[in-house]
């Protein structure tokens, strides 16, 4: 081993537990000790600068510093905040909301990364690297997020009201031993090999393959979930359409829900209270919704109450937390490549706190743009309400003159 990778192994080990000082000094002794041409024999393997070896040979002659310190007073780089005292506030104004709003902002329109923010500081003239940018946003309070879903649209100013309106009809069917109902329609899934998000246990280095375009295939079309939750009960049903998402194939849903599990679990019910999004298929204004209703109650020989919830509320409906939710989480990372894969999964999926569903595959045809006549409206027997009696009403048995729509 020569000389130079003696010194290097040494000031290697050394440096560990030595401050900026103590090295500068180990390496001025080493080259005096060399004598003439020591120290560019010494900083070579060393590391250090012959400027910080010459600065060492000088506290060697006498040079003191002030206890405690390693470098005088006033040495070492400068820091940014006095190089660029107003870094911190350009940085701010360009990742603010507001002046992001700006169209003359340099970012109006592009990703707020890090290398952007240094470029976009670059032009106003702060030369700050992108490493920098980010230790700048750390100190500022900033931090990578994602969207949050929370804003509604425009909130009613009746919402909280009808929320407690829905929630006192819904205490008055439990109390009355009344079925009461969630329905909504799931997402619209792909027939076939195509990709399902989340991930599922397979064996090592052998993904299941699906498809790299979400093209949807003719032949096997889509799923069209209609789901049925029975808040009192716990239990889902939920009825898998391959045509359209109508009133028609709603109020079907219902249906088939009563027919297989409702007429079971409640031989003397007299009143069905539907609580349902304001819109979609089942909306407050869907006209086809309350006809097909008025056949049910009829066909049925039943009371039907309907709570919509207000406008822009459609996740506070319990059936997206209660069901929708433990059925993606079971297909999650599943290609569905069949209706009858589909309404296996449904059926199969089970929770701790004993959910029960079952799942049937309607082949039905719901044809789309059926218009419904105001004579046929005048028919409908609907009571609405006495609070927001668009929102509230009960449809009876038989026909009659319809209340304000």
């Amino acid at each position: 081993m020569g000389n130079d990778d003696l010194i290097r192994e040494r000031f290697a080990k050394l440096s560990v537990h030595l401050n900026e000082r103590q090295r500068r000094l180990t390496a001025a002794v080493d080259a005096a000790l060399l004598g003439y041409g020591g120290v560019t024999r010494i900083a070579r393997p060393s590391g250090l600068s012959r400027h910080a070896i010459h600065k060492g040979l000088r506290e060697l002659e006498g040079e003191e510093l002030l206890p405690g310190r390693v470098r005088r007073e006033g040495g070492g780089r400068k820091k940014l905040s006095e190089k660029l005292p107003r870094v911190r506030e350009e940085l701010q104004s360009l990742v603010d909301p507001s002046s992001r709003g700006d169209p003359m902002s340099p970012l109006r329109w592009s990703c707020k990364s890090t290398r952007q923010l240094s470029a976009a500081l670059g032009e106003r003239g702060y030369q700050v690297s992108h490493p920098v940018v980010g230790r700048l946003l750390k100190e500022l309070g900033y931090s990578l997020q994602a969207n949050v879903k929370t804003l509604e649209g425009g909130q009613h100013a009746d919402r909280d009201a009808q929320f407690r309106y829905i929630n006192q009809q819904v205490a008055d069917f439990f109390k009355a031993g009344q079925p009461v109902i969630s329905v909504d329609t799931k997402k619209k899934e792909l027939i076939g090999r195509y990709r399902n998000n989340g991930k599922e246990y397979q064996p090592r280095g052998r993904p299941e393959e699906v498809k790299v375009h979400d093209f949807i295939d003719p032949k096997e079309g889509k799923a069209i979930p209609y789901g049925v939750y029975d808040v009192g009960q716990n239990v889902g049903w939920v009825n898998v359409g391959c045509d359209h998402d109508t009133a028609a194939f709603a109020v079907e849903s219902i249906r088939r829900w009563w027919n297989a599990m409702g007429t079971q679990l409640y031989p003397a019910a007299r009143i069905l209270l539907i609580c349902a999004d304001g819109g979609g298929s089942n909306g407050y204004r869907v006209r086809l919704w309350k006809t097909e209703l008025q056949s049910l109650s009829t066909q049925l020989g039943m009371e039907i109450t309907v709570c919509h919830l207000p406008p822009g509320t459609s996740k506070w409906n319990k059936i997206e937390h209660r069901l929708f939710s433990h059925i993606s989480m079971n297909w999650r990372g599943r290609p569905l490549v069949s209706h009858e894969v589909v309404v296996e999964l449904i059926t199969a999926t089970t929770t701790k706190t004993g959910l029960r569903i079952k799942a049937e595959l309607d082949k039905g045809t719901y044809p789309i743009k059926i218009k419904v006549t105001k004579e046929q409206m005048a028919n409908i027997n609907l009571v609405p309400h006495s609070f927001h009696g668009e929102w509230n009403y009960t449809i009876k048995p038989g026909t009659g003159s319809a209340g304000n729509l």
